[in-house]
């Protein structure tokens, strides 16, 4: 099998060869440090393209299969067959200094972390490449991003969906596919390093209850502990923390492991302590009390107020009414004075937009009013105030503005200096229409035949835009997938994190940060997944996550000194899935000088889910935004 066609010169691809071992897995279930794998297939591929190698087997787990239905692997068929450390050093071998290859390949990756961890051995992989990420680069017009969806539009056969061998053929063919459009787009690899992970990393922490009780603010002087307190303790304890800890939460209190302005108290013994817990409690004015003192309270824990439990209403996406929806964050910075959450009072939001139901796409919308309807406009150069302007008048004109090339761009908009973008020489060739910012006045028609649409394109939202999130009337809800993309960048890394709000607009625990450094909450019910250099995703099971959680707020920070006025826009796209069909796409540009940046936030409205596209900035850091929801990183 060659991963080059005849009309591909293969001298040309240049750094789209690599080594690569193409991976496939079936598993038990979906969480890779809970299930097991129980088959797995790997083909080799060489930089000119030709097959070096191939294995497959199944796998006995030692474990229930899971759902028969999906792989059809019963525990009967997988009797008998080797346990995954017996396979693990042939399969070590063909992954040994190659590129890992998978469809969702964060997936694949875990998966076969979690496993040699278990056979007490290091995953021999120090890069990977996800055809999902990849395709979503590219951008085919296609219903979703399936592997059967990607396999029929680039022509690929297959014969056993599900089977770990045959997907990996295919997976060899959309792969061959899809480096050839990527290099006709001159679209950079969205290669992640992936650096040795210790075993330590992949032991599951216990999942943290989480607190039925709201927040019922401060301990008092002389007063009693309430249910939902917020309480963290520092320095050296007479009893073991453990037991006080297990005693707290118990009695219904909220043991957090550091400190905010939201803590109701803190337990040390050393109140002079120069520990960042009791810093932060000084800063703050927050109680303190000994270890004997919280004991004695412990002994009468007053009744707290329960959270609100809303069952998911089960509904179909509906046309929203204009509404106001509750404090987005920390206030926004519009001078150069940095402000802090802290020190102002969480503002309302501008009203939302509603976002009407997706419908399918009408090659005559371009007569509806909405001349750019259907059409994807890429603006290039400019200051970022202008391209920005730009971008939200093509979003008014009906169309959707991209940040990227890709095969679905139809359409060019120059800025001054744009004629200097890497991109043009590219753009000339694929013959893709050029024009000056007066288009954007009065768009002209274009051959609408030349587009490729999709049956149903992802709805564009505006910034402010809100859109309900479908459930399914039967079957398993998806998880939901919010991926931020920008354009890479060479001199700063950006950071896509979330946090799952309580009532209070605040984090019921530690464990509702999800970043970098803690990519997964206990339970499973939000990731952070890495698909490039310039892509990354927030996946959310919402049937899941626990009563408290009322909002999940998504957002970006740059790590350094760039802002997102060098950055550009982040674009963010909703699915259900990791290869589902796009429900919605936004383009949001911050101003100028800002550092972090809100991008969506997914919250219940009754009975439902709501996704809104924010796409406000703030001047300050990572660290004074966590702040504001109740998360001291620094701890």
């Amino acid at each position: 099998m060659s991963l080059v066609s005849p009309s591909f010169n293969v001298p040309a691809m240049g750094d789209y060869a690599h080594d690569w071992a193409l991976v496939d897995v079936e598993t038990s279930g979906l969480m890779a440090r809970r299930d097991r794998v129980l088959s797995v297939a790997v083909i080799t591929i060489g930089p000119d393209g030709e097959q070096t190698g191939e294995f497959s087997t199944l796998l006995n787990p030692g474990c229930d299969p899971g759902p028969v239905e999906v792989h059809g692997l019963t525990a009967e068929r997988l009797q008998g067959a080797p346990t995954f450390d017996q396979v693990a050093g042939r399969i070590g071998a063909m992954l040994q200094d190659r590129v890992l290859v998978a469809h969702n390949a964060p997936f694949d990756y875990d998966f076969l972390a979690h496993e040699f961890a278990r056979a007490r051995m290091w995953l021999p992989v120090s890069q990977r490449l996800c055809t999902l990420a990849l395709n979503r680069q590219v951008d085919p017009p296609t219903d979703d991003m399936k592997l059967g969806t990607l396999a029929a539009h680039y022509g690929v056969s297959q014969q056993r969906a599900h089977d770990a061998l045959d997907d990996t053929r295919v997976l060899a063919g959309i792969l061959r596919a899809s480096l050839r459009e990527a290099a006709r787009l001159d679209l950079p690899l969205p290669l992640v390093t992936c650096p040795p992970r210790a075993e330590s990393h992949f032991t599951p922490k216990p999942p943290k209850t989480p607190c039925a009780y709201r927040n019922p603010g401060r301990l008092t002087p002389g007063g009693p502990l309430q249910q939902g307190m917020k309480v963290a303790i520092t320095g050296e304890t007479a009893h073991a923390r453990a037991e006080l800890v297990g005693r707290a939460v118990a009695a219904g209190l909220n043991m957090m492991t550091s400190v905010s302005r939201h803590t109701s108290v803190l337990v040390t013994n050393e109140p002079a302590a120069d520990s960042a817990k009791a810093r932060r409690a000084l800063a703050e004015g927050v109680p303190v009390v000994d270890e004997q003192t919280f004991l004695r309270l412990l002994a009468d824990v007053r009744p707290g107020t329960a959270h609100e439990t809303t069952a998911v209403k089960v509904a179909p996406v509906t046309e929203p009414e204009t509404e106001q929806v509750g404090p987005v964050g920390p206030v926004s910075t519009t001078t150069s004075a940095v402000a802090t959450p802290e020190a102002a009072a969480f503002p309302t939001a501008s009203p939302c937009v509603p976002v009407p139901a997706p419908r399918p796409s009408e090659p005559s919308a371009g007569t509806s009013g909405k001349p750019l309807a259907g059409r994807r406009v890429l603006v290039l150069g400019g200051v970022h105030a202008d391209a920005a302007a730009a971008r939200t008048r093509v979003v008014e004109l009906g169309g959707s503005a991209a940040i990227n090339l890709s095969a679905s761009v139809t359409d060019v908009v120059l800025l001054s200096g744009g004629e200097g973008d890497r991109r043009m020489r590219r753009i000339t060739a694929l013959e893709l229409p050029v024009h000056d910012l007066h288009w954007l006045a009065s768009p002209t028609a274009t051959n609408q035949s030349a587009v490729a649409l999709r049956p149903q394109e992802p709805h564009v939202m505006p910034r402010g835009g809100v859109i309900d999130l479908p459930m399914p009337h039967g079957g398993p809800t998806p998880e939901w997938y919010v991926t931020a993309g920008w354009t890479p960048q060479a001199d700063c890394e950006i950071d896509v994190i979330a946090f799952l709000l309580d009532e209070d607009e605040q984090v019921t625990s530690d464990e509702d940060f999800i970043f970098y450094g803690a990519p997964e909450s206990p339970a499973g019910t939000a990731r952070l997944l890495t698909g490039g250099p310039a892509e990354q995703t927030i996946a959310l099971d919402l049937a899941s996550l626990p009563p408290a959680t009322r909002k999940v707020v998504v957002a970006a920070a740059i790590d350094g000194a760039a802002t997102f006025g060098t950055v550009g826009a982040i674009q963010i796209g909703t699915a259900p899935g990791s290869s589902g069909a796009p429900l919605a796409r936004a383009t949001l540009d911050a101003a100028t000088t800002e550092r972090t940046m809100l991008l969506a936030e997914i919250y219940r409205r009754g009975p439902l889910w709501r996704l809104r596209a924010v796409g406000q900035g703030y001047d300050y850091g990572l660290d004074t935004l966590a702040r504001g929801y109740g998360v001291d990183i620094a701890d």
